[in-house]
């Protein structure tokens, strides 16, 4: 849907920043999707999760008594029917204003029940006001329709959350009804709505109905969640020890909010049957901007299109065996020389699964080389007192 959107208006040069904008959700949705993708791919490969399988029932094997791993089972017996909803339904402005609508509704009723301070339900309001419009909106009415569509999809077998707002309909004529029938098309209606607060928990809106089922169930299931933490994590923090009495430091430390070193070797990989070298240089960069006729996204600045052959063979990026996970970008990468020779910034695709097991054989950091950097210092930027800094 956002690609659609964006090839309709890439070309008008009034919606510019519109245009900006939509490529930035477009990044920032593929981004999600790929390295969610990569995660469940991980998860599903048999080879990589029989690994943890056989760890984990080697670690039981050799702490008899000990139940953490199936005290942690039943508590999410009891939290994976709710996954679904936490998933669906929290308030992402990806869902689209109509259902960011339900959910400052939902939370007005609850100000007014609680006899919040007026300055707040009056900035809900607003916002409120702000979003009906939506209601009348084709796009946002598609984006609804995705939301129940996904819904639907991964909903746990037996919960009554969607067939509560749909009863004998389908999906389409409920919201078809719910556009027809809601009084928030009519802007008098509205006023009236707001007029009466003391009374709109009673109001029988389809819209009302349909938020309060949907927001509701979130917080039900966030509040599930939140409460069962502090136990997760204790069990979480049972089990890493019992992990480190029976490997003790044969293995690294998973990966925490605290500073850690992770130690790795400079290795190449096998890649679409070749190997990836252990290193790019700008050559690579150029042959990107010309192999897609020098447009968007791989186009150049005006100061980049003239490279000198020097900056061509510098190195840009290496790959490592580095474990490293969300959160390290910008690490610096030290030889065994203590000198400094690359930042890390990403993991290849191969390591996205990296999240539950490291594979050596394919996993890999990617640094940008500290050689690329002087190299664009000195050969695009010139900057020659940083240069001579660097030198010393």
């Amino acid at each position: 849907m956002l690609n659609k959107e964006y090839d309709k208006i890439k070309n008008d040069p009034s919606k510019e920043y519109e245009a900006q904008e939509l490529l930035n959700q477009i990044a920032n949705v593929a981004n999600s999707m790929k390295a969610f993708g990569g995660i469940v791919k991980g998860l599903r490969d048999t080879m990589l999760f029989n690994r943890k399988v056989e760890m984990e029932n080697s670690i039981r094997a050799k702490s008899p008594g000990l139940k953490y791993w199936d005290e942690m089972a039943d508590m999410y017996k009891v939290l994976n029917p709710n996954g679904w909803a936490i998933t669906h339904l929290s308030p992402s402005p990806l869902r689209g204003r109509i259902f960011m609508l339900m959910h400052d509704l939902v939370n007005y009723e609850a100000m007014v029940a609680n006899n919040d301070d007026q300055a707040k339900k009056d900035k809900l309001k607003a916002s409120i006001m702000d979003k009906l419009p939506a209601l009348n909106d084709a796009k946002e009415r598609e984006m609804l329709a995705l939301l129940f569509s996904e819904i639907e999809a991964d909903i746990y077998s037996g919960d009554m959350t969607l067939s509560k707002i749909t009863g004998k309909k389908t999906i389409a004529q409920t919201l078809d009804y719910m556009y027809r029938q809601t009084d928030f098309t009519d802007s008098k209606k509205v006023e009236k709505y707001f007029a009466k607060e003391h009374r709109m928990h009673k109001n029988d809106d389809p819209l009302l109905e349909m938020a309060r089922v949907l927001v509701n169930k979130f917080k039900d299931a966030s509040k599930l969640f939140q409460e069962s933490t502090p136990a997760r994590q204790a069990l979480e923090a049972k089990i890493a020890n019992q992990v480190f009495q029976v490997y003790g430091d044969k293995l690294p430390p998973d990966a925490t909010f605290t500073l850690r070193i992770s130690d790795g070797v400079v290795k190449g990989y096998d890649y679409n049957g070749t190997t990836a070298p252990v290193s790019t240089t700008y050559f690579g960069l150029y042959d990107r901007y010309y192999s897609h006729k020098m447009t968007f996204p791989w186009s150049l600045p005006e100061r980049w299109k003239n490279p000198s052959m020097e900056l061509l063979k510098s190195p840009f990026n290496f790959v490592s065996t580095n474990d490293i996970i969300g959160g390290n970008s910008g690490s610096p990468v030290v030889n065994k020389n203590r000198e400094v020779v690359g930042l890390a910034f990403d993991g290849n695709i191969e390591s996205l699964p990296g999240n539950f097991i490291f594979d050596d054989e394919f996993n890999r950091t990617v640094s940008v080389h500290a050689g690329g950097i002087y190299a664009a210092l000195k050969y695009m930027f010139k900057a020659d007192r940083i240069l001579a800094e660097l030198e010393k």
